[in-house]
Formats: C-alpha cells, sequence, structure tokens
C-alpha cells in the first residue's frame, strides 16, 4: 500500500465517515453483478438513506436516482465513488459544492490530488476502502 495513500484511510476518518448517515453513491448501478448495487444494498439494509447519482439510472434499491450531485435536493453527508480514478477531481469538485462533510473513493480507486483537494476544502476523506467491509468490520 502507497503510505500517501494510507494517510487517506485513517481509522477516526473511517470511523466518522461511517457515522454519518444520508450517502450519495456516485456511480451506483440497478444491476446486482455491480460491486457498487452490493454496497448500496448493505448499507440500505443496515439503515443508511442511500442516494443514486448515475446519469443513466432512474431507480436504484427503490431510490430516485440523480444524473449527478449538483441535482440533490439536499447535501449528502457522504459522497461514495464508484469511478475511475481520472474522474475523481470533478466528484471532488462537486461534492465541494453540493456540500458534502466526507467523500469516500472505494477500494481500488485511488487519486491523491483529488484526495488532497477535498481534504484542503475541510471534507473528511476516506480512499481506497469499501463502506460494507468497514462498516462489517465494526
Amino acid at each position: 500500500m502507497d503510505t500517501q495513500a494510507e494517510d487517506f484511510a485513517r481509522p477516526e476518518d473511517i470511523a466518522a465517515a461511517l457515522n454519518m448517515r444520508r450517502i450519495a453513491i456516485v456511480g451506483l448501478s440497478s444491476d446486482p453483478a455491480k460491486p457498487s448495487f452490493a454496497v448500496g444494498n448493505y448499507l440500505k439494509r443496515h439503515g443508511y438513506e442511500v442516494i443514486p447519482v448515475n446519469p443513466t439510472e432512474t431507480e436504484v434499491l427503490g431510490e430516485k436516482a440523480y444524473a449527478s450531485l449538483s441535482e440533490l435536493p439536499e447535501p449528502p453527508e457522504v459522497v461514495d465513488v464508484f469511478r475511475r480514478a481520472n474522474k475523481l477531481p470533478q466528484i471532488v469538485d462537486e461534492a465541494i459544492a453540493a456540500g458534502a462533510r466526507a467523500v469516500w473513493f472505494q477500494q481500488g480507486i485511488i487519486n491523491l490530488e483529488a484526495a488532497s483537494k477535498a481534504r484542503k476544502a475541510g471534507l473528511i476523506v476516506v480512499m481506497d476502502r469499501c463502506m460494507k467491509i468497514e462498516r462489517s468490520l465494526r
């Protein structure tokens, strides 16, 4: 593990993000075979409010899907991202503008520039970790 990436998986940040209840999942798919669906379904079953953000979906897990974070009717607490690393800078900008308190880049999604930008803007940042796995460990 890259030691700089590890700085974006601090236990206190993971705990703080998991304590937030309203999660916008960018890239949430209605396809049960996709990891985003498994994570979103798990979080919803464990009492989280899951907000799908995906321009190719209209509804996921019984929730209205939004094309972008800017379309959300209220700020998410956490923006959980299932998109390629090169999309993270734009998503971080949208998360900041939307009033998010934290960004979570799923396992295998690493962009140190985007993570640093989010942290400098005052957001909690977790990178290269899975919300489902981290929640199940608690």
